[in-house]
């Protein structure tokens, strides 16, 4: 199960679960998770535009929500919407440090069926932690 919505945890945004064996896996899962809360079907968005990325934070759980709110800037700024992630994640001398590549295009509503709007990862209930096989998180996103 890569991610799962969750019903009943946040009444007017929107809250799901994912899972990864890897905390990169984890990442990508967490992402097409935001994106599928944005569009119908990811995977109609062309991999068009490439973006470099690179977010450091001091703990794995900050990195994530950073992560998710750059794709959420892009998103805003851009019109960018991605569906394919190339991430490595470390940690040096005591920070995290996720680099990657991001592939999308722009917003297209003649071709992506737009969901919800969303406007950022909320801190309520959100969680980040390693689990028997992987990693797990759930994120509250406010729409």
């Amino acid at each position: 199960m890569p991610y799962r919505f969750l019903e009943d945890v946040a009444i007017a945004d929107v809250a799901f679960e994912a899972r990864g064996g890897t905390l990169a896996e984890l990442f990508k899962q967490s992402a097409l998770a935001l994106v599928n809360t944005m569009v119908q079907d990811p995977a109609k968005i062309r991999r068009s535009i490439e973006k470099k990325i690179e977010v450091t934070a001091e703990s794995a759980e900050m990195l994530l929500f950073h992560f998710l709110q750059e794709l959420i800037f892009y998103k805003d700024a851009e019109l960018l919407l991605f569906n394919n992630f190339v991430l490595t994640i470390a940690r040096t001398e005591g920070r995290w440090r996720l680099r990657g590549t991001l592939s999308g295009e722009q917003i297209s509503p003649d071709r992506h069926e737009l969901l919800a709007d969303v406007k950022a990862v909320s801190l309520h209930n959100y969680t980040v932690h390693k689990i028997a096989g992987g990693w797990q998180a759930e994120v509250i996103l406010d729409v």
